[in-house]
């Protein structure tokens, strides 16, 4: 979990290099600076469409976005509310890495593991690395980490909806209603696959959470000095190798559920699939990854 955190930490080094160069240049030569990246934006920001129809698909709403200007390529029912199950632990994620520092001691408290199921059984009294928690929560997807994350922010599970629902708002998320930081069914709350979307290129363009859900393996040391090797939960990730991401979901209410984001070249696609089931969400997944991609099976 070092290396993690290493990187980590390079990956914001370079972001703040990469800032100041930028605002560097542009004090020196400001108009030549802006026009310049308004031509390179122009450029950068030509959505081509792929020139085949779109696969077929069991899940019962979808989306595929272009990643870098979030133009919808396909959707089916994606304004339809419904439950999206772990994908919403994308937005805990962004509200954990917006507060305090990613290397800050989290305590467990009790009413953290009163959650069923899907834990790593983190125990109270322990205490964590935040950045440790962020990376089983986005690759193991642990709700006991998921409670232990939004207690740690806002103080109490219910505050921390609030929490959620605030930042979807401004993230422009005006279908979703937000009740828990995991995703266990509750009456009341649901997303919409164009909400999930939204948050999902939010999630694809934060530098940690990119870096964490592409993560096949990831060694965890628990605060007892027990090792374990948790595995992605995303099996896109071994399927296809164009897939760089990003957040998988299921339960009863929800059907399984699957945020897959991938690059080929210049292209950078995100795929969200809600209400499918385990013989068909990785298959029609992939498809429509590869798909918007422009790859041909």
């Amino acid at each position: 979990m070092h290396l993690l955190g290493n990187l980590v930490r390079l990956s914001i080094f370079l972001s703040l290099i990469s800032a100041t160069s930028v605002l560097a240049q542009s004090s020196k030569s400001p108009g030549k600076s802006i026009f310049a990246a308004n031509r390179s934006a122009a450029n950068a920001l030509r959505v081509t469409r792929p020139s085949t129809p779109p696969p077929r698909i069991i899940g019962k709403a979808a989306i595929v976005i272009d990643a870098r200007t979030g133009k919808a390529l396909y959707a089916k029912r994606a304004d339809e509310k419904r439950p999206v199950a772990s994908t919403q632990k994308l937005l805990t994620a962004l509200l954990s890495l917006e507060k305090g520092h990613m290397n800050e001691s989290v305590t467990v408290s009790k009413s953290d593991t009163w959650v069923e199921p899907s834990k790593i059984y983190i125990q109270s009294g322990q205490t964590y690395r935040k950045s440790d928690l962020i990376a089983a929560l986005l690759v193991r997807s642990g709700n006991d980490v998921a409670r232990c994350l939004a207690r740690n922010h806002s103080g109490s599970q219910e505050a921390f909806a609030h929490a959620m629902n605030a930042k979807a708002r401004r993230l422009g998320m005006n279908n979703s209603n937000f009740k828990n930081p995991h995703g266990l069914t509750a009456t009341g709350q649901y997303s919409t696959a164009r909400d999930i979307g939204i948050l999902a290129r939010a999630a694809y363009y934060h530098r940690t959470i990119r870096s964490i859900t592409r993560i096949k393996r990831l060694p965890f040391r628990f605060a007892n000095g027990k090792k374990t090797t948790f595995n992605n939960t995303n099996k896109l990730l071994h399927r296809s190798k164009y897939c760089n991401g990003l957040k998988t979901g299921y339960t009863n209410a929800s059907g399984k559920c699957l945020i897959s984001s991938g690059k080929n070249g210049h292209k950078e696609i995100i795929v969200v699939i809600l209400g499918s089931n385990s013989s068909n969400i990785w298959n029609d997944s992939e498809k429509l990854l590869h798909w918007g991609l422009g790859i041909k099976s």
